[in-house]
């Protein structure tokens, strides 16, 4: 699969059996549909989070394309203070995150929850705590 941003192949890392697209050149992250649900392993969490997405239509951000039907994505406010903007595939084929916008979205919406989850991405990101 190729990265909306770079165009590269993107690898495929694995977290608790649930396959991460991830660009080693832009540092980020494609979750195909129902991925984010898995990671999260947990409904309610999911649930949660789903509800906090609000469509933006004026956002400075590059408009990306989804990478398996390559038409444009939503861009998506979310999180607890709807400060992290991601991609939405309009034929919800998954989601799209910048560098580091997983992370921050789950330190932002689930603070003390997800730590096995957000250790691991604090390595693939070089985030420093």
């Amino acid at each position: 699969m190729k990265c909306p941003v770079c165009n590269l192949e993107m690898v495929v890392l694995e977290f608790n059996s649930v396959e991460i697209d991830y660009c080693h050149e832009c540092f980020g992250v494609w979750l195909d549909s129902g991925e984010l649900a898995l990671l999260l392993d947990n409904q309610t969490k999911y649930q949660r989070l789903a509800d906090s997405f609000a469509f933006q239509k004026k956002v400075k951000e590059t408009p990306r394309k989804c990478p398996i039907c390559r038409k444009k994505m939503d861009k998506v406010a979310c999180g607890s203070r709807q400060n992290i903007v991601i991609d939405k595939c309009r034929g919800d084929h998954g989601f799209w995150f910048d560098k580091r916008e997983l992370y921050d979205l789950l330190e932002d919406s689930f603070d003390s929850e997800s730590s096995e989850l957000k250790e691991f991405l604090k390595n693939i990101f070089k985030i420093k705590n």
